[in-house]
């Protein structure tokens, strides 16, 4: 069977190269990290040849091959609005992240679709689709485009598995097998997925995804949740130190679908000001690494 790829979101205090050596430090295999200033759209940003050799030297070093790695796009890239100039800038952000990652060569990048200002996520999910396909044609690559479910705060779009389906529905044939989605397991918790119920009631749910999709995830987050089941809360908390608990990340990790497919922790580091050539690995995301090695080793 394929193996667990578990990685992390770690500091890029540095570089990104440096959040790739940090990573390999905790012994993890698979990374994720930003390829620009996530507050940003990043429409006009470029990634330098120096960059992206000295990332590739970093990744060989650290024992990460590059399809493992996931770039977040920014997180204000709201493809869903119903805003002309917005959505206009948004998709034009979503392609230049294309363009940076393809050149990285990682395996996928993953973004929040939005919200659908005008309340009509159908609608939503056209312009989603549409601001894909844009950043899809923009570069060829392998480089996949992956659409992150939502925790179901307002007009957000991507809390169901029919509104994820929806809007792969509407990416043309010939792209489809370069996008897909990925699962946060906090998201899910906070939109009301009963992951954390039991075994057979999270393996339902995934069931219920692939079945809806057509496809399995591309990635999952690993988070634990501060807020509480259905709150629409998005806070990542440790994991087992949150309200899913650990339990149902070792349900998870006992289901083939977590498999050959990066697994990556978007929880709290204890060292945010880590100096920029330190490439120690941080101390929750090593804590983190023995979790989750124990709890694979009980699944």
């Amino acid at each position: 069977m394929p193996k667990h790829h578990l990685g992390a979101h770690t500091v890029d205090n540095g570089g990104i190269h440096m959040a790739a050596l940090r990573a390999g430090a905790a012994g993890f295999t698979a990374l994720q990290c930003f390829t620009a200033i996530p507050k940003f759209y990043g429409d006009k940003s470029t990634i330098k040849p120096e960059r992206v050799e000295r990332f590739g030297r970093a990744l060989d070093e650290a024992g990460i091959p590059a399809k493992n790695v996931v770039v977040h796009a920014a997180y204000v890239l709201s493809v869903a609005t119903a805003e002309p100039d917005k959505w206009e800038r948004a998709a034009a952000g979503l392609a230049k992240e294309m363009e940076r990652s393809t050149t990285l060569g990682v395996g996928a990048v993953c973004f929040h679709p939005g919200s659908a200002t005008d309340g009509d996520p159908k609608k939503a999910a056209e312009r989603v689709a549409k601001a894909i396909t844009q950043a899809l044609r923009s570069v060829d690559g392998t480089t996949r485009l992956l659409v992150e479910n939502t925790a179901g705060a307002g007009k957000t779009v991507g809390r169901t598995a029919e509104e994820v389906a929806d809007i792969l529905r509407h990416v043309p044939d010939e792209l489809r097998e370069r996008t897909g989605y990925g699962l946060d397991t906090c998201h899910m918790f906070a939109s009301g997925w009963a992951i954390h119920e039991s075994a057979k009631r999270q393996k339902e749910i995934l069931d219920e995804w692939e079945q809806t999709t057509g496809e399995r995830p591309g990635f999952f987050h690993l988070n634990d949740s501060e807020g509480a089941f259905a709150s629409n809360k998005d806070r990542h908390m440790l994991l087992g130190e949150g309200q899913i608990g650990a339990e149902p990340f070792r349900w998870l990790l006992a289901d083939p679908r977590s498999r050959g497919i990066p697994l990556i922790l978007e929880t709290p580091q204890e060292n945010y000001e880590i100096a920029d050539d330190d490439a120690s690995a941080d101390p929750f995301d090593l804590r983190m690494m023995e979790l989750l090695t124990s709890l694979e080793a009980r699944r």
